[in-house]
């Protein structure tokens, strides 16, 4: 795995073993999405020889994109040895529960427990179209999704989802079903997908790990990475607070912190990024506003540059400081070889300037 120790003159004191991941839309840009496919998975191959330690897919339903994940993880599994496999976000509103469980207990058994299980609620404004799709519910977005993480998390723990009241298969009646088959260690290794401090808070309330994407759905005031950072304090005291009140200990919290780095180190390499980061420009402000306005949206920036403009922003973000996994964010555009360099840029040069340690396997 590619980690790097805490230091004082970059990051928060006490961090470390902190984590080098990555994270893709697994993007069908040329109309082959069996080829789409195929990369997806040679993109987890290089990045593990690499020595990255994770791997996270994004889930988009009716795009060009990834949109069953723990399937497609099933076929990296097979293929690679050691890199976790991770969501990066399951929107809970829209998934069955059991059903999750049980594909995720199945896919982290086979992988030899490598799975690293991310969840959120949704997209709340794509409701009017989704709800037509997936059905409605009594409990509106938010009430629904939360009911399903907490019976997703129930059945993960192996706790019995149902009695039955007669004769059921092979249980007798009476007898307390619970998921199978069960994986052990899969229910803490659960991640949520906060867009605001309020959502950060309930994830540590829940005692999950915290997984920050490269936009927030609350717009404080101030810059992208210090919203990312009170969300990363509220996470944490509530966090503390509910294990006092339960009078129990927890295990350090995983945080993640995604962000995207693009080294432009050559021509191919500008010219493969150059439309991203001109789209990006044209749509916000330098502050990650959306010129358009509308919901209070803030968008992360693009670390775009030689090795050390790149090494000079991620050692100034305060959220990034309180972080134990960096999740490099591919942008859907760019194609395979400049995705590929990225990774291989990050890993090789930009890593080691901030005190990371190179690839150990």
């Amino acid at each position: 795995m590619v980690r790097f120790p805490g230091g004082p003159t970059v990051y928060g004191e006490g961090m470390t073993a902190r984590e080098l991941a990555f994270l893709s839309f697994v993007p069908d840009d040329d109309g082959d999405p069996g080829e789409a496919l195929r990369r997806g998975v040679r993109q987890f191959q290089h990045a593990e020889q690499l020595g990255y330690g994770s791997g996270w897919v994004r889930v988009r339903h009716f795009e060009p994109f990834l949109s069953a994940p723990l399937t497609f993880l099933a076929t990296v599994a097979a293929s690679t040895a050691r890199i976790h496999l991770g969501t990066g976000v399951l929107p809970m509103r829209y998934e069955d529960p059991i059903r999750v469980a049980e594909d995720a207990a199945t896919l982290d058994l086979v992988s030899g427990g490598r799975v690293e299980l991310g969840l959120s609620g949704g997209i709340g404004p794509l409701a009017g179209v989704l709800d037509e799709v997936f059905g409605t519910t009594h409990r509106g977005f938010d009430g629904e999704a939360q009911e399903r993480i907490r019976r997703l998390r129930s059945a993960l723990a192996g706790e019995p989802v149902a009695r039955t009241r007669g004769p059921f298969m092979t249980r007798p009646a009476g007898a307390e079903l619970r998921v199978t088959p069960h994986a052990p260690g899969l229910a803490d290794r659960v991640w949520y997908g906060p867009g605001s401090v309020r959502s950060a808070r309930r994830a540590g309330e829940q005692g999950v790990d915290l997984q920050l994407s490269t936009v927030n759905g609350e717009d404080a005031g101030g810059s992208f990475e210090e919203g990312q950072a009170d969300q990363i304090r509220a996470f944490r005291q509530a966090r503390d607070a509910a294990a006092a009140a339960a009078g129990t200990s927890l295990r350090a919290p995983r945080i993640s912190v995604g962000r995207i780095v693009l080294p432009l180190l050559t021509a191919a390499d500008r010219e493969a990024h150059r439309g991203f980061i001109d789209f990006y420009a044209d749509r916000m402000d330098d502050r990650g506003r959306p010129h358009h306005g509308g919901a209070p949206t803030v968008f992360g920036r693009i670390h775009a540059g030689s090795v050390d403009e790149i090494v000079d922003g991620l050692s100034r973000d305060p959220a990034l400081a309180e972080a134990t996994t960096i999740s490099v964010t591919l942008p859907a555009p760019g194609g395979e070889a400049a995705h590929a360099r990225v990774l291989e840029a990050v890993a090789g040069s930009i890593a080691p300037q901030l005190g990371w340690s190179g690839p150990t396997g």
